[in-house]
């Protein structure tokens, strides 16, 4: 390779890692470095070192040498030169780069497996219908970057690749150098792959907070940052049961508290309240409200509602207490003084009732719905509810 070659390949390289380089490192300690004989006419496999986890792509260089040649340099002494495998990937300059400056006489075949099966089947029959990648033309050295997403010998829980090598020398003994250095992504190193994570949301799906909300994905998601963050795959894994669930509601209580998905927790809790309430299911929708209360999250209106519920489980008292607390919080709020006014009347306390129901007759409890117009409603509901209707003539009444 001439000077001005190297100095083009390296100014390419710099220029693309500049704005594309990714987060990663060639693991140099569990870097493949293997000297081995082959006999003539021969078939041999050789096992890569265990790649880490997080491999996504892996370079490679397969040298022939002569009798008593040596490597000028190691595969992993030039990946130096380069931050990340983009580099490599742009045209040939890095394949031309990363070959070896020697190579003997001899030549071979070679293909990759992914399994020991598979490459023994190779060692037997020579086929190389079950490799990932095969060399079918002889050559006396070569190099390759090989990637997750381009090739299905990097895949990404695999462990191990087998290289299978076809002598093609009829007489003599070759000698074959193959150096194989993974490239480890950061994030993926923590043994976070698709499954496990899938694994850590399908689990807090079943969470009781989860299940407070129509939509937790966000929660789910905030939870598993968290954890991620926190703890490699295998270690969580190694956690008692004790102390997942402690680390569950830890990060849920952390994820609970922020901002934006407690924002949506409760107005899913307010949604599910007014379904329910829709349904008649009275019960269910005061269950749903007294979260929003006991969070201290509680609006005016949320005290309103439940408030209404009170009044149509008959539960008086409570709905008293309730709606007085919703006009702490704004004694503005009409429909708060309208529950306030029903739940009077239905417990036989008609004037603290009437004074209610005078005062705000004229006006509107939303920007459409009239005082008047819903206080027939809320009679008939009322009404199809058992609860006391002896009063509610002389209230209508009131308004003419």
């Amino acid at each position: 390779m001439t000077f001005k070659k190297i100095a083009l390949f390296f100014l390419i390289t710099a220029s693309y890692n500049t704005f594309a380089q990714k987060d990663g490192y060639w693991d140099k300690e569990r870097a493949t470095t293997k000297e081995i004989i082959v006999s003539a006419r021969d078939r041999i496999t050789i096992k890569t070192e265990d790649l880490p986890v997080g491999t996504t792509e892996i370079v490679y260089r397969i040298t022939l040498l002569d009798e008593n040649q040596q490597m000028t340099s190691s595969l992993v002494s030039m990946l130096k030169a380069i931050p990340d495998p983009y580099g490599i990937g742009q045209g040939s300059a890095g394949a031309v780069f990363l070959m070896s400056k020697i190579s003997g006489d001899d030549s071979c075949t070679y293909a990759l497996f992914t399994s020991n099966d598979d490459a023994k089947k190779y060692v037997d029959d020579g086929k190389t219908d079950k490799a990932c990648y095969a060399q079918v033309d002889p050559v006396n050295k070569d190099a390759k970057r090989l990637s997750i997403d381009k090739s299905s010998c990097i895949k990404q829980n695999s462990t191990t690749i087998w290289f299978g090598f076809t002598s093609k020398n009829w007489v003599l003994n070759q000698k074959v150098v193959l150096e194989v250095v993974p490239w480890v992504d950061t994030k993926l190193n923590r043994g976070w792959n698709q499954d496990n994570k899938n694994e850590i949301i399908s689990l807090c799906k079943t969470s009781t907070m989860a299940q407070k909300m129509a939509n937790s994905d966000d929660f789910c998601v905030c939870i598993l940052e968290k954890i991620m963050k926190q703890y490699r795959y295998t270690e969580f894994q190694k956690l008692l049961a004790i102390e997942k669930t402690k680390a569950y509601k830890d990060f849920g209580n952390a994820c609970y508290k922020d901002a934006d998905i407690s924002k949506n927790v409760y107005n899913d809790l307010r949604t599910q309240a007014s379904a329910l309430i829709k349904l008649k299911k009275y019960n269910e929708a005061i269950q749903k409200l007294n979260t929003i209360i006991n969070d201290g999250k509680a609006t005016a209106l949320d005290y309103s509602s439940i408030g209404y519920g009170y009044i149509l489980t008959k539960q008086y008292a409570k709905a008293i207490k309730s709606l007085k607390e919703g006009e702490k919080l704004d004694d503005t709020e009409l429909m708060v003084k309208l529950n306030l006014a029903h739940v009077y009347l239905v417990s036989d306390d008609y004037s603290e009732a009437k004074a209610i129901y005078k005062k705000y007759q004229t006006q509107n409890v939303t920007d459409s719905l009239s005082w008047k117009e819903k206080t027939k409603q809320d009679f008939a509901v009322f009404e199809k509810a058992g609860l006391p209707s002896k009063d509610f003539e002389r209230v209508l009444k009131l308004y003419n």
